[in-house]
């Protein structure tokens, strides 16, 4: 029997999200050089997925591996749609780029040169810029077919050349096609010169220009004794999904990462972007000798690799960019406070990055220090370079603490990082446990073990996360994280740390925890609320996260729609859910990016008046939900409760920052009614939290974080 649900395609919904990131360079209410960061912020974007989705599919669609998911037929058409949705957006782009952006930085006086010609009164100065700065680093490659064809390093620039061998004169020209053409390769050089310049003001104006464009005006020093036709932009993006046996043995599994880490620069071909000038012929031979197929063929811009915008100059002082909010460090915990007292009296929440993560590591440092602390357990998926985090752990080591981590190998892109720090920490004596097989552990979560002095009980501490133990994004994404001593938690936690390392079947009677007891009680709240709904009673649902993929969740979503559940979906990137369909007509999307990123997941269940509220590390994505490890807490304490629903409202109510996203992925932005006041939910929680902690007494807990 067909499923009455329909569902969007995953890499389709999260081309949305991606174009609705571009969206924010149209904002003229931000300063210009957030704008021209979101034009970054896409094009990074949009580089990873081209990595990881597309050259999924693609090896899909070319018969290199199978999948349950997709035929080879489907995978074929699915690239097709997303290359169809991407050039629509790259249009845009250009649009946005050449049509806004520039004419608002010249009107700040900042001329940005955008091809090779120049102002006299520069010319002088990028010819002798060239000579000194960047000629020496230039090495041409000449291609020829079947014959010299250098290897395409994975995401640099290159600049593809043709030129004709100079004639000496005759009183009639020679028809270039008289001549055979010589095609040459050069990769821009990366670490020696800055891919953007700042040229000599000159009378009010600032002038900029790319690296590239100044190679292109010299080409003529390079190849003496040729005419340069053309010169245009070209990059290949490289499959960096590393396929390991995740069946295998800790020692396998690290000695297979540091293997196949390596060879992510030279995967196989899943783009070739090019400068869409470039005329057909010249593509073609490109394309006959680096043997790339045509489906891997993205037009692009004149200038490649746009996410280096985030490095563009600023050279105008009126043009400095407001200070983001910063991150508050509590009244309630000033340097005086013990975070262990105030956690034993009441249960804290913290809010990033509006509160600092000075917060945690201070909580960690206690620990340290503590002499009735036994052990330390944390998990590891991302953390930050030269972490504070793991230099505090390795200082609890070497303090003769007990410090178990674990480390999760297989977190895409930081599985360098996570192998050098966990040797590091093996090496100060912390006990170090490594990927479990076949799965991710994705929880974020941390335990303080004590016992008092004298074998009596006292309490120990646990805290769960949305977000990784990384004091870097937290000071740029959006998350939550739960500072408690009740014992129900900590059993728990302790329970899932145990799990982690083998040793027994847990059972756990507060924490959800995915693969075991998550699934059966979102069942239960949903049926709850249909319940409710049945009986003519109020019934509620919000769910905030990164992403809601998966179907057998999405159908319960539907079917408590049918029923009358009233569900608001704050979900930032992918949302396969349909709205605006009869059996969704009760369901809305909304979709919030401003300046941090929203990552936080928290769950809402009416509950006839007595909510639940929920935090933690999962989506509702069938990784997160069906293969991966991840930890879900209840917020009982009644104050942070109910200071997590005043942040779902305050989302809701967002009228500058938030989109509804329509039944054909539209991002439908949410109307500001007259005579309301404006709301930007990132700026509004925070100027909450802020008058929030101006009024906490610090000889007391706080009612409200």
């Amino acid at each position: 029997m067909e499923n009455k649900y329909k569902y969007f395609k995953r890499d389709i919904s999260w081309l949305s999200f991606n174009y609705r990131v571009l969206l924010e360079a149209l904002d003229e209410r931000l300063p210009l050089y957030e704008r021209i960061n979101f034009i970054s912020i896409y094009s990074s974007n949009l580089e990873e997925f081209y990595k990881i989705r597309v050259a999924d599919h693609k090896a899909v669609a070319s018969g290199a591996t199978e999948s349950d998911e997709e035929s080879v037929q489907s995978a074929r058409e699915l690239v097709e749609e997303i290359n169809r949705e991407v050039n629509r957006q790259l249009d845009d782009r250009v649009r946005i780029y050449e049509q806004k952006i520039l004419p608002a930085l010249q009107k700040n006086h900042i001329i940005f040169y955008q091809d090779s010609h120049v102002e006299p009164f520069h010319q002088q100065f990028i010819k002798d810029f060239f000579k000194e700065e960047i000629f020496p680093y230039l090495q041409p490659v000449p291609v020829s077919k079947d014959k010299i064809v250098s290897f395409l390093r994975d995401n640099r620039l290159y600049l593809a050349i043709r030129l004709y061998p100079k004639e000496e004169r005759k009183e009639s020209p020679i028809l270039e096609s008289s001549r055979p053409p010589l095609y040459f390769v050069m990769k821009q050089p990366y670490a020696k010169v800055p891919r953007f310049i700042e040229l000599p003001c000159h009378e009010k104006n600032h002038y900029l220009m790319f690296v590239e464009d100044i190679i292109k005006a010299n080409l003529d020093l390079i190849f003496p004794g040729y005419d340069v036709e053309s010169c245009y932009s070209i990059k290949i993006s490289r499959d960096a999904d590393i396929l390991i046996d995740d069946t295998a043995s800790s020692a396998d599994l690290v000695a297979q990462l540091k293997k196949k880490v390596k060879k992510r620069k030279i995967g196989d071909v899943c783009r070739f972007v090019y400068d869409r000038a470039m005329p057909h012929d010249f593509l073609d031979f490109l394309v006959d000798a680096f043997h790339i197929h045509r489906d891997e063929l993205v037009p692009g811009d004149k200038h490649l690799n746009l996410e280096d915008l985030r490095h563009l100059p600023n050279p105008s002082k009126s043009l400095h960019s407001p200070e983001k909010p910063k991150p508050m460090k509590l009244t309630i915990l000033d340097e005086k406070e013990s975070i262990f007292n105030y956690v034993a009296r009441k249960d804290l929440l913290l809010y990033y990055p509006y509160h600092s993560f000075e917060h945690f590591i201070h909580f960690l440092y206690e620990a340290v220090h503590n002499p009735e602390t036994r052990e330390i357990m944390v998990t590891q998926y991302r953390v930050a370079e030269n972490s504070a985090v793991i230099n505090t752990l390795i200082a609890a080591a070497q303090n003769g603490k007990k410090v178990t981590v674990f480390v999760e190998l297989k977190a895409r892109f930081d599985e360098e990082n996570n192998l050098a720090t966990a040797e590091m920490m093996q090496a100060a004596g912390i006990k170090i446990i490594y990927s479990i097989p076949g799965l991710k552990v994705h929880a974020k979560v941390a335990l303080i073990r004590r016992r008092g002095l004298n074998g009596e009980k006292i309490p120990s501490y646990a805290y769960i996360s949305t977000g990784n133990f990384n004091e870097k994004t937290a000071t740029l994404y959006a998350d939550c994280g739960l500072f408690t001593c009740r014992k129900e938690i900590v059993n728990d936690l302790y329970n899932l740390f145990r799990t982690l390392q083998g040793k027994e079947d847990p059972k756990f009677t507060t924490l959800l925890v995915a693969r075991f007891n998550l699934i059966p009680e979102l069942n239960r709240l949903i049926d709850r609320e249909i319940a409710l709904a049945d009986q003519g009673k109020p019934a509620r649902i919000i769910l905030k996260m990164n992403a809601l993929q998966d179907p057998a969740m999405i159908d319960r979503l539907y079917e408590a729609s049918e029923h009358g559940v009233q569900t608001d979906l704050i979900i930032r990137g992918i949302c396969c859910l349909i709205p605006d369909q009869p059996y969704s007509r009760n369901i809305r999307i909304t979709r919030i990016v401003d300046s941090f990123l929203e990552h936080a997941r928290i769950w809402y269940f009416g509950n006839g008046g007595n909510p639940k509220v929920f935090m933690g590390s999962p989506d509702w994505m069938r990784r997160n939900l069906y293969r991966r490890i991840e930890a879900i807490t209840p917020v009982l304490d009644p104050d942070l409760r109910n200071s997590l629903i005043e942040m779902l409202t305050i989302q809701l109510a967002d009228n500058q920052k938030a989109c509804r996203v329509d039944a054909k992925l539209q991002n439908i932005f949410k109307k500001r009614t007259p005579g309301t006041p404006a709301i930007r939910a990132q700026y509004t929680l925070y100027n909450c939290l802020c008058s929030n902690n101006a009024q906490q007494p610090k000889d007391q807990p706080a009612m409200s974080q």
